[in-house]
């Protein structure tokens, strides 16, 4: 697919991550990214807003300067601002988000081409509770399973940048050595949510079914305190069954 059409498609998907009234995230919160190539990709910059994101507000950067980073142990914030600055494919483009970081490496696992970051209110009220790595690991009905896995990847909090990114790949590497597929959710305590997918279709249905469902957590958990939760052969024969399987290659999961 032409890069002109894939930067398209993450824009698209960008405004409809940026909804106010989907409150997924507002004023400069959240960042998307998306693969051009196997050298490159695509990714907000600092400061951008989603909902009103345009090409200008965008910046290609190469991997091999960003993987590294991770890596790495201390770094100063002056030497991870110019390791950004370094990634551009064009020193016209504005700052990359430091979130690149994490997008980098999420963007070398097998089927994703598309990454959606955001702070849903609904996720981030069960992120910020005791409630938020048995969100992560349990399932209360199918289409939670569909769009959002047998599982989410969940992260202890860590503050913001580099070392967010590194907690984050060895996060997603125990899940793929445990389950052998990548995720599809990663959710960040106390800070948000994480999705992936192969086109930006996926990566829109995983974060709504994922807000659906800590909205349906919390309301269960309100009424007796702990949501009737599926089984694990529930959960794993939902998985696997070929009319689920059907259905999401019709919707583009």
């Amino acid at each position: 697919m032409p890069a002109t059409e894939l930067i398209s498609r993450l824009l698209e998907l960008s405004h409809q991550l940026g909804r106010e009234e989907r409150k997924l995230a507002i004023l400069g919160e959240g960042n998307t990214s998306a693969r051009l190539s196997d050298g490159t990709f695509v990714v907000k910059a600092s400061g951008s807003n989603l909902a009103t994101l345009s090409e200008a507000g965008v910046a290609e950067c190469r991997f091999e300067k960003l993987l590294p980073l991770m890596a790495e142990g201390e770094m100063t914030d002056a030497a991870i601002d110019q390791a950004l600055f370094d990634a551009r494919t064009s020193p016209d483009a504005k700052k990359p988000s430091v979130e690149a970081i994490f997008h980098s490496y999420l963007l070398t696992l097998p089927g994703i081409n598309f990454v959606g970051h955001t702070h849903p209110i609904a996720v981030n009220a069960l992120l910020c509770s005791r409630y938020g790595r048995t969100f992560a690991s349990r399932r209360i009905f199918p289409d939670e399973i569909v769009c959002c896995g047998v599982e989410s990847v969940f992260v202890p909090y860590t503050d913001p940048g580099l070392k967010l990114s590194q907690a984050i790949k060895l996060a997603v590497q125990e899940y793929i050595s445990r389950l052998s597929r990548p995720p599809r959710i990663i959710l960040l305590e106390n800070h948000g949510l994480i999705a992936l997918g192969a086109t930006p279709e996926a990566v829109l249905a995983a974060t709504l079914m994922a807000v659906k469902a800590a909205e349906i957590f919390a309301g269960a958990a309100a009424v007796s305190g702990e949501p009737q939760f599926l089984t694990s052969s529930q959960v794993e024969r939902i998985a696997g069954r070929p009319d689920e399987h059907y259905r999401q290659k019709a919707l583009g999961l």
